[in-house]
């Protein structure tokens, strides 16, 4: 009686291979898809983190917050900007608490410190300020003029703003006023401001027209002459 024999081969069909094949390919495309879409998302995640806006909207929070933290409480102002004109805001009703606003601010500060050689560490009390730094929105800019006090930014009462030795920056572009209220306010009673002053912008961005609104305030403590 003759037994059959079994004889087994070596190898894969070609079946099997292209089934193989195949099966790589897919697991291939999948990995690739995967690590697509993986880049995809950390460059949207980084563009998003970086966008110019928030760039700028920070650079607007810390410069606005820093320079009023230096001012002097009893001698900022907030103008009503026609064309080159600045005009001081006041209340319409004088006699009573009222939010007062316009699109420019003339922050003063001191920007030397207390002169350490006089024997008497006497104070002079005529100066409230050694430097000025005025914000304000011009061409849909929000810019920042810094210079020396006097003779300030603006004359007293109000015309064109000094153009004279002073340091122009811009701190954000694309910039309009919030809605509710200018650009810049305080609350004023018996027409004197409190020393709270608040910003508040909208920044827009010109590719795709996202908006970040920037609405901050800074209280002024310094109250004195240097």
């Amino acid at each position: 009686m003759r037994h059959n024999q079994i004889k087994y081969r070596n190898g894969v069909t070609l079946i099997e291979l292209a089934t193989t094949i195949a099966v790589s390919s897919i697991l291939m495309l999948v990995v690739g898809v995967l690590i697509v879409n993986a880049a995809n998302g950390w460059q949207q995640t980084y563009d998003n983190a970086h966008q110019k806006i928030k760039d700028d909207a920070q650079a607007v929070t810390l410069a606005f917050a820093n320079i009023g933290r230096m001012a002097n409480s009893k001698d900022y102002v907030i103008y009503n900007v026609t064309g080159s004109t600045f005009t001081p805001a006041v209340s319409p009703t004088p006699g009573q608490e009222t939010v007062v606003s316009g699109n420019a601010v003339e922050f003063r500060y001191w920007d030397v410190s207390l002169d350490t050689g006089d024997t008497y560490n006497l104070m002079d009390v005529t100066k409230t300020s050694t430097a000025y730094a005025l914000f304000y929105i011009s061409g849909g800019k929000l810019k920042v003029d810094y210079g020396s006090c006097p003779p300030g930014a603006v004359p007293a009462g109000g015309g064109s703003k000094n153009v004279s030795n002073i340091k122009t920056i811009i701190i954000a572009e694309n910039v309009t006023a919030g809605p509710g209220c200018g650009a810049f306010s305080h609350t004023s009673v018996s027409g004197a401001g409190n020393g709270s002053v608040r910003i508040n912008i909208v920044l827009t961005d010109p590719d795709n027209g996202q908006q970040i609104r920037v609405m901050n305030s800074v209280l002024i403590r310094n109250k004195w002459p240097q």
